[in-house]
C-alpha cells in the first residue's frame, strides 16, 4: 500500500512541475508522445525478445533476463503516469538493459534471501538432531479387558533393533 501511495504522490509531483513549468496543453501532449513511443518500443522489443529467445541455444541467462527485462519495461509502459512509463521506456532499450541487468539480478537475488531461509545440514559445527536410533513402527492391535463398557484401543508399539 504504501509503495501504491508514493507511485501516486511521485506522479503527481511530476505532472505538477510540468505543468508549472510548460503549461497544461504541452504536459498533455508529453504524456500522449511518451505513451505512444513507449507501446511502439515495447512491441518491437517483445518480438525481438522472442525471436532471440528462439534462436538462442549458448547463453540462455542473458536472453531470460533480457526478456523478464523487456516484460517489466512493458508493463511500466503500460501504468499511467509521466515516470513509469519513462522508466518501462529506458529497460526497453537494449543499451540501458545490460546496464540493468546485473542491478535486478542483485535485487532479485537479496529480495529471495530476505524471504526464504536456508539452512545448511552439512556445515560443520551443525548439532544436528541429537542421537538418531535405527528402528521400525509397527502397529499392532491390543484389546486389554473390558472396564466399564471401554475397550483399550490398537496402540503403536516401537522396536529398537
Amino acid at each position: 500500500m504504501r509503495t501504491f501511495f508514493l507511485y501516486v504522490l511521485v506522479e503527481l509531483a511530476v505532472l505538477a512541475a510540468l505543468t508549472w513549468s510548460v503549461g497544461l496543453g504541452w504536459t498533455l501532449l508529453i504524456l500522449l508522445a511518451t505513451s505512444v513511443v513507449g507501446v511502439a518500443l515495447a512491441g518491437s522489443q517483445v518480438k525481438r525478445q522472442i525471436r532471440r529467445l528462439q534462436a538462442t541455444r549458448t547463453d540462455p541467462q542473458a536472453v531470460v533476463a533480457d526478456g523478464m527485462l523487456v516484460a517489466l519495461g512493458t508493463l511500466l509502459v503500460f501504468i499511467p503516469g509521466l515516470v513509469t512509463t519513462a522508466l518501462g521506456a529506458l529497460m526497453l532499450l537494449p543499451p540501458t538493459r545490460s546496464v540493468v541487468r546485473p542491478l535486478a539480478g542483485m535485487m532479485l537475488t537479496r529480495g529471495i534471501a530476505r524471504r526464504v531461509s536456508v539452512v545448511n545440514l552439512t556445515a560443520p559445527g551443525y548439532p544436528g538432531r541429537g542421537d538418531y536410533i535405527d528402528g521400525e513402527v509397527v502397529e499392532e492391535q491390543v484389546y486389554g479387558r473390558v472396564h466399564e463398557a471401554n475397550i483399550v484401543p490398537r496402540s503403536t508399539v516401537y522396536r529398537d533393533f
